[in-house]
């Protein structure tokens, strides 16, 4: 078992997106075999890159507000909400609000991660 804050992991900034930053807190390095958990930090005003690709997403969003895009359709978001996101489904997610806009973001096992 691994137990550790999502703060000890490092944070990576979305190179397409100013703003924005990663964290993978638990993947491939800590023997996860099926899924990689991401933990997203979206500064006041910054956006996700809008884009699709091959594997689906289940977000669960922990502070903030902001809006998601997805399927030609738009949600607005506020802590305790979730996300599913299909595959090849192009989406990106916004902050609306004042505060950081921080979620969390489950995904299959890939090569990268």
């Amino acid at each position: 078992m691994i137990v550790q804050n999502y703060e000890q992991v490092a944070a990576e900034e979305v190179t397409e997106a100013e703003g924005v930053s990663i964290r993978v807190v638990i993947g491939k390095n800590e023997g996860a075999p099926n899924f990689v958990m991401r933990v997203f930090d979206v500064e006041p005003g910054a956006v996700t890159p809008l884009h699709t690709h091959d594997w689906e997403h289940e977000v669960f969003v922990l502070s903030g507000k902001g809006r998601v895009y997805g399927g030609g359709k738009n949600a607005p978001l506020r802590e305790g909400d979730t996300v599913f996101v299909p595959s090849m489904e192009e989406h990106r997610f916004v902050n609306e609000g004042e505060e950081p806009l921080l979620f969390i973001c489950v995904i299959p096992v890939l090569e990268e991660h």
